[in-house]
């Protein structure tokens, strides 16, 4: 297993980019960039905000210590809900990874070598688009640099995802978290689109295309999601042909390793981040 890095790399710069205008409105992406030659992995980083909230600086400290260690990261910006429901962000998702699949050359990188870093909701949505790349609602968006360029991706890391947004919403009435209830609402308007738009079922269903390597960081104390969420999605990944990894992080909350990143646990994710996206998911 050889890692795929540059000793070199260790400092980076970062630039806010447009990556995509949709109804004459530019979204941004914030590319960090390894100093040295390449050949570098490339990440596109999705941010959460239970769908409504976040741009592309909420990991940061994910998206800075990928970069120090010889990544390019490209964080998006995307539509958010109530304004934009589903599936306009993962569409967003769709056009900024294949765009970076386009233009990897450009930073280093190749378009063999790029995979997904997101976060809680942003991990529903990448996976969303990563499980259906040619979905025609996802992957309508185009331009001719894009011609034959799809959105699937060599690997994906799931932090804390939000595999199952139907069981989390169920989850959010049954505690009368009003908050996510209504961000739910926000975003899929009800049960028949958290029912459609779910990569756990998508997955129960056979819908998927190829899995890449998945790896997933879960806290075990984590309220945003439901107890059993990260190994039911991974059993099911794995049933479908697609290693997959769990990593449980004991008695931390839903999106540790970025409210905290000097921690002890929180170091040991990103660690565990920058490994497996340095041998590109293998």
């Amino acid at each position: 297993m050889n890692v795929v890095t540059n000793p070199t790399a260790a400092n980076f710069t970062t630039e806010d980019i447009e990556y995509q205008k949709v109804g004459g409105e530019p979204l941004l992406a914030k590319l960090y960039r390894p100093h040295g030659a390449g050949p570098f992995p490339a990440v596109v980083g999705v941010h959460g905000g239970a769908w409504t909230s976040g741009d592309r600086n909420n990991n940061q400290a994910i998206d800075s210590a990928l970069a120090a260690a010889g990544v390019v990261v490209l964080a998006l910006d995307f539509r958010l809900a109530p304004k934009a429901p589903y599936p306009a962000s993962v569409a967003d998702v769709n056009f900024g990874t294949r765009w970076l699949k386009a233009n990897a050359a450009k930073f280093g990188s190749r378009p063999d070598w790029v995979g997904t870093v997101a976060g809680s909701s942003g991990g529903h949505q990448a996976l969303l688009s990563a499980l259906k790349p040619h979905d025609p609602r996802y992957a309508a968006a185009t331009s001719p640099e894009l011609k034959d360029v799809d959105a699937s991706v060599a690997y994906f890391v799931a932090c804390w995802p939000i595999s199952d947004p139907l069981a989390r919403y169920r989850m959010a009435v049954e505690k009368h978290n009003e908050r996510l209830i209504q961000a739910h609402k926000d975003y899929f308007g009800g049960e028949a689109a958290m029912t459609e738009g779910n990569p756990q079922l998508i997955l129960e269903r056979g819908e998927n295309g190829k899995l890449p390597p998945l790896l997933i960081l879960q806290g075990t104390k984590d309220n945003n999601v439901t107890p059993d969420m990260a190994e039911k999605f991974s059993a099911a990944w794995r049933q479908r042909g697609g290693p997959a990894t769990v990593e449980m992080f004991p008695d931390q909350p839903h999106t540790f390793a970025t409210q905290n990143p000097t921690a002890p646990e929180s170091v040991r994710a990103i660690e565990l981040i920058k490994a497996f996206v340095l041998r590109l998911g293998l």
